[in-house]
């Protein structure tokens, strides 16, 4: 089936007529957002949100605190993540690198190309394509579409793409169809979540309070 932009229109006001704004990404500022965006990986949010309360605690949550932290104590701090040892060298990489290059100001980011400045935070130590777009459109406010395990789940179910589609090149069926907008993505990204969290989960997923049941290729009715 080819996508067009029209049908990932359609999509997206399907979801917004049932779950409305989804306000994300939860943070006080855009580095908090990107340290969210970090710790996150592989975890709930309710443990990245005691991992930063930890941190904020203890006023480290800045970056030259991160950044000079024993990485064991910062590792001790986030423990509520899991693989809190691997996320605390990320963290110290990141903050180093946003010190060294950008003089610790997140603001500073957004003067940088879109496109650059992903490749830039790919080769960061533990930065990989999800959490590279995240710390990009909701720390950053490029327009860079993140893609997760709910979006292949729900798209490749409804038949649009297959199950094994690569993370770029399911990024760009958004980024190639639907306008630029920093704020679509941003809603659009929340609602996909939303859905998979409600409906469309791995097992048993709730097909008959679905908003998009109706164009679904694998109904579990």
């Amino acid at each position: 089936m080819k996508i067009t932009g029209k049908m990932l229109t359609a999509v997206y006001d399907r979801l917004y007529d049932t779950y409305g704004p989804r306000h994300w990404w939860p943070g006080e500022t855009p580095f908090e957002i990107a340290v969210g965006a970090i710790l996150t990986q592989s975890v709930s949010w309710s443990n990245v949100e005691k991992a930063i309360g930890a941190l904020k605690e203890i006023g480290a949550l800045s970056p030259e605190t991160v950044a000079s932290m024993n990485t064991d104590e910062l590792a001790r701090l986030i423990r509520p993540t899991l693989y809190f040892n691997m996320k605390a060298k990320k963290l110290k990489s990141f903050c180093g690198h946003l010190i060294g290059r950008y003089g610790r100001d997140m603001a500073a980011l957004r003067d940088r190309p879109m496109e650059e400045l992903r490749e830039e935070l790919l080769g960061l130590y533990g930065i990989g394509p999800e959490t590279a777009d995240s710390i990009l459109l909701y720390a950053v406010g490029k327009p860079s579409f993140v893609v997760d395990a709910y979006t292949r789940r729900i798209l490749s179910r409804m038949g649009l793409v297959a199950p094994d589609i690569g993370y770029d090149e399911l990024r760009a069926v958004f980024t190639k169809r639907l306008p630029a907008d920093s704020a679509l993505f941003n809603e659009y990204h929340a609602l996909i979540v939303t859905l998979g969290k409600e409906c469309c989960t791995a097992r048993s997923p709730r097909c008959d309070e679905c908003p998009l049941t109706q164009d679904c290729r694998k109904r579990y009715l």
